[in-house]
């Protein structure tokens, strides 16, 4: 495998290590409307662990702290809690950069009859996050994103389309790493998840929705990116 890494910006650290997760399906068995990836990058990622996983189990309900993982849409966590975690995480140094979409407007090319390619959309969805983090300079690039199951795509073949996407913009002898990993076994996957969740909380206009992205503000990079805007089509 080639080894490279990914692009810096004055606050990505040199060696930039990318948490990455989603809230929502493509597919219409919710009410959600929104589908959101978020990501963020964090100079020391073994300390980030640390302090959630710190702060899970002394502050979380007795009977869920020897839980693997705390999702952030858990049930048993009361509002309180909920945006305390939140504003935990956030002052954690997290720089989040995020895409969404509206799954109205997922394009033809991503249907076959009435089913979704998922694999395909999602590669893409995730292809169109990474673009914001380039073009880079940095030596050592590590995107990390939680499993998820790619209709029609292999482990490996996610790896190698996101890979080839970002190799024109990165430097020659830079290291790149993308793996999928199970968020029980990663903190960081985990805040991947709170922001992810809370940032569409924020889109869909639910309970608590205003909480959440006035805690996240700060840490948001620039504005989440909206894909396949019918805004933009006509533009």
């Amino acid at each position: 495998m080639r080894r490279f890494q990914a692009g810096k910006s004055d606050i990505i650290p040199r060696m930039a290590h990318i948490f990455l997760d989603e809230s929502g399906q493509f597919t219409k068995h919710n009410h959600e409307e929104y589908f959101v990836v978020a990501s963020f990058t964090i100079g020391e990622p073994r300390r980030t662990a640390k302090e959630f996983r710190k702060w899970m189990s002394s502050r979380f309900p007795k009977r869920m702290r020897r839980q693997a993982e705390i999702k952030w849409a858990a049930t048993g966590i009361s509002d309180e809690l909920r945006l305390r975690t939140l504003k935990h995480i956030s002052n954690l140094d997290v720089r989040i950069r995020y895409v969404y979409l509206l799954r109205n407007n997922i394009p033809s090319e991503y249907r076959n009859e009435h089913k979704i390619k998922d694999g395909l959309l999602y590669t893409n969805v995730v292809g169109e996050l990474l673009d914001m983090y380039l073009p880079n300079t940095d030596e050592d690039f590590r995107v990390f994103c939680d499993q998820r199951k790619l209709s029609g795509l292999t482990k490996a073949d996610f790896k190698e389309a996101i890979i080839a996407r970002m190799l024109p913009n990165l430097p020659q002898k830079a290291i790149i790493q993308v793996e999928t990993i199970d968020s029980t076994s990663s903190e960081n996957i985990q805040i991947a998840d709170w922001v992810a969740g809370a940032l569409a909380r924020g889109h869909e206009k639910g309970h608590l929705g205003n909480e959440c992205r006035a805690i996240l503000k700060e840490n948001i990079i620039g504005e989440g990116k909206e894909l396949f805007s019918l805004a933009a089509l006509y533009d």
